[in-house]
């Protein structure tokens, strides 16, 4: 039996060219397109060692926030000492000692340990999982709207750009909106981008919980219903955690609900999707405990006959979905035009979730090397820390 010897947790910061901020907060909605200007966002790292110098490693993309980091560092020592081959055990573990708070911290160290125990094996986290595919259909997931000019300022900007995300190859567009909630605004951007890209390309509209109430998510699925959306997600302000609302929401439209990206875990998705709140499940890696977390999910779905989707990118997403049936499409997310994707440069054998990178038939794909299958810089990660910790 092996045993883990120490866990390390990096933050480290990175620049993005062409990226800015609408308002104070760093944030996800907040980001926008600031021709020539540099931002600094923070990601941070875990690598997880046994008692054989074997190194297991992960890099965070959108869970990586301070929070997240916090969480993690009160859960790292937990590690020391435990057999990495029972990751079932440490999940349960880590899942009840995170219980009073959001699990966020979870997810990282669960996928470096299953990086950690591929590598122990020379073995890729395909083959541990039983893959179904090697290359994933991808779909284009925006950045929000901005009311800055430049990037996705308008709804011409929308249309044209999703115009040419259809000609490079991508199998879908979604539609991330204005944090203003204003329904008519949205409503002619959807039925706008409709029109730019004919009745025959997925399109999907996720308003990121911005409408205001139950009746402008109503009205505004509505027009998901008339442009024929593959699905509606997240549209209303009770921030994607009601199943009631949306069981409601539900009866009045034809459009799949995909709800559940701010509903945390197996228990509590399940229950969610019961109650009738969403025709198909999101889950993520890093948000739901882990490839552990994310498999279980995904086997209930499988078990009650319907599919879900995987919320962002990563290597450990891209394994995930390899061993899925019933889910559709990665999600290549954020991205808009001349706007990278805000992921850190970190990876040393090609690995990329960047636009320009993406395979000109739309699919990419699945990393089959040992553990995760990507190899990181960690001089690089190093090199630009902002907090370190090492436990053992």
């Amino acid at each position: 039996m092996t045993k883990i010897t120490s866990v390390s947790l990096t933050e480290f910061s990175f620049s993005v060219e062409n990226i800015g901020l609408e308002t104070a907060a760093a944030g996800v909605g907040n980001m926008a397109y600031v021709k020539g200007s540099k931002f600094s966002p923070k990601r941070w790292a875990v690598r997880i060692k046994n008692d054989e110098g074997i190194e297991g490693g992960y890099v965070t993309n959108w869970v990586g926030t301070p929070s997240s980091f916090g969480q993690a560092c009160m859960l790292a020592p937990l590690l020391l000492g435990r057999d990495p081959e029972l990751r079932e055990e440490i999940y349960d573990m880590l899942k009840w000692e995170i219980r009073a708070y959001d699990h966020m911290g979870h997810g990282a160290l669960d996928i470096a340990i299953w990086d950690l125990v591929g590598r122990m094996h020379n073995v890729s986290i395909k083959s541990m999982l039983g893959g179904y595919r090697d290359r994933l259909p991808t779909y284009a997931s925006t950045y929000g709207g901005q009311e800055s000019k430049g990037g996705l300022n308008t709804a011409e900007d929308y249309a044209d750009y999703a115009e040419h995300c259809k000609k490079i190859g991508f199998h879908g567009f979604k539609i991330h909106g204005w944090k203003t909630g204003d329904v008519n605004r949205e409503a002619l951007n959807l039925r706008g981008v409709r029109e730019r890209v004919g009745d025959d390309y997925a399109l999907m509209i996720d308003p990121a919980c911005m409408l205001r109430t139950w009746m402008d998510a109503l009205a505004l699925g509505k027009v998901a219903d008339e442009v024929n959306c593959l699905w509606y997600e997240d549209p209303y302000r009770d921030l994607s955690v009601s199943a009631f609302g949306h069981q409601r929401l539900r009866e009045k439209l034809k459009t799949p609900l995909l709800i559940s990206e701010h509903v945390r875990g197996l228990e509590q998705k399940a229950s969610f999707l019961i109650n009738g709140g969403c025709d198909m499940i999101h889950a993520d890696p890093e948000y739901d405990m882990g490839i552990t977390g994310v498999m279980k999910i995904a086997h209930f779905c499988e078990a009650l006959g319907l599919d879900l989707q995987l919320h962002a990118v990563g290597p450990a997403h891209r394994l995930c979905i390899s061993a899925m049936r019933n889910t559709l499409m990665y999600e290549l997310a954020l991205v808009g035009p001349d706007m990278p994707n805000m992921v850190p440069p970190v990876y040393t054998c090609g690995y990329s979730d960047q636009t320009e990178d993406m395979p000109s038939d739309g699919y990419v794909p699945v990393p089959d090397g040992p553990g995760l299958g990507v190899s990181y810089d960690w001089d690089y990660i190093d090199a630009h820390q902002t907090q370190h910790f090492t436990f053992g």
